[in-house]
């Protein structure tokens, strides 16, 4: 059996998937997802638009998001169950009005961060469309992918490519300026600080600081969400792989950056924080990973 799971412990009545996968035992970023890079995508360096309000580009994202993101928000509630709760309540919601009127109650006027685990295909989407934020939400995603099958969906979610060092230091300065003038507008945005996708993981592996530093640069709030499981049993079997479990999405109220104390420290408390507040979520008791390396 995994090490990784050997010691790990979860709140009585999760749902653990059984290891099927040779996940990786010692290094909590190695990519285990393997896509086909065969798709014609323009050079991401200094010159590439990062920030893109352009009419072509708006007009895409609103049609993608009425289009393809809401309708998948409704197969997923089929093939996999979803569903979302909000953490210190008991009733499951089947759509997400319930969860944007309790956001409504937080100052979210300049945006949010949302975070999650990184553990299967829609993961994105199942966020994504518990606050229907999409058109007005940014994601940092490693360049190449845009290289996939999966380049229109990446772009109507919001994705935006991540210069390789090799871009040069000008090309990360666009980037960078590009988040500046997001954030500027207010806009939300969603990173999986666990950075490489391990499908069906139930351990939460060590979180990159990216976002968090984001999070204490702009003084966003970090919004918590912990993607769950429960078996695949009756009639659910007949809308997907019997291996495959059923999702949940469980929310937690936003963590606010302090920033006026040093930003060191106070990255490394959001990363501590946000970490042991996604295992609560989850239903981890104890976890085998630490927070951060």
């Amino acid at each position: 059996m995994n090490k990784r799971y050997q010691d790990l412990k979860v709140t009585p009545g999760t749902y653990v998937p059984p290891v099927k996968l040779n996940y990786p035992e010692d290094d909590p970023y190695v990519g285990m997802y393997k896509p086909v890079y065969d798709r014609d995508f323009r050079e991401v360096d200094a010159s590439y638009p990062y920030f893109d309000e352009s009419f072509s580009n708006r007009r895409l994202m609103f049609l993608g998001y009425l289009f393809v993101l809401r309708p998948l928000g409704w197969i997923l509630r089929l093939k996999y169950g979803l569903r979302w709760r909000i953490e210190g309540e008991t009733k499951w919601r089947r759509t997400s009005c319930g969860v944007r009127r309790w956001l409504r109650q937080f100052d979210l006027s300049r945006g949010a961060i949302t975070i999650a685990n990184h553990c299967y295909r829609h993961d994105c989407a199942s966020v994504l469309t518990t606050f229907h934020a999409s058109t007005r939400t940014r994601i940092p995603m490693f360049a190449p992918n845009f290289r996939t099958k999966d380049q229109i969906y990446l772009r109507i979610v919001g994705g935006v490519p991540i210069p390789a060092p090799e871009a040069g230091l000008s090309a990360m300065k666009a980037f960078n300026a590009a988040f500046d003038q997001y954030n500027e507008k207010g806009y939300w945005f969603h990173i999986f600080p666990e950075a490489k996708r391990w499908d069906w993981y139930k351990p939460l592996r060590p979180f990159q600081k990216g976002a968090f530093t984001m999070a204490y640069k702009y003084n966003k709030p970090i919004l918590p969400f912990a993607v769950t499981y429960r078996p695949r049993t009756g009639l659910w079997r007949l809308f997907g792989p019997k291996d495959e479990p059923l999702t949940q999405v469980i929310i937690g109220a936003p963590i606010y950056p302090d920033t006026t104390q040093p930003r060191a420290a106070e990255v490394e408390r959001l990363i501590n924080e946000t970490h042991a507040t996604i295992c609560r979520l989850a239903g981890i008791e104890h976890n085998t990973w630490p927070s951060q390396l």
